[in-house]
């Protein structure tokens, strides 16, 4: 007579786990972002059987590497509340000193220089935000301006050619199996695997989302959280010192004016990858999808001929998409 009720009694509570666990499930960040991701690989996969092909993937991959790199950087601010409109320039200054030092000093002065210069400017940034308390976007909207200006003046608004193996080693293709892409792939990927390891095993990473959740709260547990935030925006620097080099390997030209909307660009990737822009809720790892989220699409929508104006207006939906679905969200999880 007992075994009947005891199993009337489990029933609700196993409904009730599995109940909770596809909520959980529903509720991550990277569901909708990878859900997206694979949709959109099948859709233009039947709109155009050359996309799966391994060189197109290749193509995607490489189209992705700078953009993908300086999300990193985008993400690890986001996390913290932050925002940084300055994160293109940087790069691009970065390409500059770097091929204008290479050619008069050689390309290890030039590498070693330009990490100075990238991260003295991230730096200035977290300097801004945390000792004068000053809002991100305003700080990081100034210093991208007064950045971009300085670069132009720096260049006499020319275009530098690059040479040298190192400065562009990351542009060298490499066979993986039967699958070939660049060095500067890889380094994108390392980038990835070195913040996300950082976040998520870190004392640091802890720190990084209490700030961005609570910063009253991580301030009354310990956390230094002027020194957290400082620290995402020297690391921001460091990271756009190697979009820079990435960069050079994919066109080993310094252009002033390339990347002019590789802010933008970077918080799309950011948001599509279901990163909050309220901080302390995504990871890396959603970045990364969100990165081949916009790379699969302008690359799927190119094969299927659609204009890039249009491509731009897709992109923009979705980014708008993904910011009404992490407000959805939040206040579902804030009841």
């Amino acid at each position: 007579m007992t075994t009947p009720t005891m199993a009337i009694k489990k029933t609700p509570k196993s409904t009730s786990t599995v109940q909770r666990a596809r909520s959980r499930v529903l509720r991550s960040p990277l569901f909708g972002s990878t859900t997206a991701l694979i949709l959109a690989v099948i859709i233009f996969t039947v709109i155009s059987p050359r996309f799966i092909a391994p060189g197109n993937i290749s193509l995607i991959l490489q189209q992705s590497v700078v953009i993908g790199i300086l999300a990193v950087a985008q993400t690890l601010i986001i996390l913290t509340a932050g925002i940084d409109l300055s994160i293109g320039a940087i790069a691009v200054m970065g390409t500059i000193v770097m091929a204008q030092v290479a050619g008069a000093h050689g390309p290890i002065v030039a590498m070693a220089l330009t990490l100075v210069v990238c991260v003295v400017l991230g730096t200035l940034n977290g300097v801004l935000v945390t000792l004068l308390r000053l809002p991100p976007f305003i700080v990081t909207l100034g210093t991208f301006t007064a950045i971009a200006a300085a670069t132009r003046l720096l260049a006499g608004s020319e275009t530098f050619q690059v040479d040298g193996a190192l400065m562009t080693f990351l542009g060298n293709t490499v066979s993986i199996g039967s699958f070939r892409t660049t060095y500067g792939v890889i380094a994108m990927f390392v980038v990835y695997i070195v913040c996300g390891f950082a976040l998520t095993q870190t004392a640091w990473g802890r720190h990084v989302y209490a700030v961005g959740g609570n910063p009253a709260a991580a301030t009354l547990s310990g956390v230094k959280t002027n020194r957290t935030i400082l620290s995402v925006y020297v690391i921001s620097g460091i990271i756009a010192m190697i979009a820079a080099w990435a960069a050079l390997g994919r066109i080993p030209n310094a252009d002033p004016n390339a990347y002019q909307n590789a802010n933008l660009e970077t918080i799309t990737a950011v948001v599509i990858g279901g990163t909050s822009l309220f901080g302390g809720r995504g990871g890396v790892l959603g970045t990364l999808i969100g990165t081949l989220i916009v790379g699969v699409l302008r690359n799927g929508l190119t094969l299927a001929g659609v204009d890039s104006l249009y491509q731009n207006i897709a992109t923009g939906v979705l980014v708008i998409v993904a910011v009404a679905v992490d407000q959805f969200l939040r206040g579902r999880t804030s009841r």
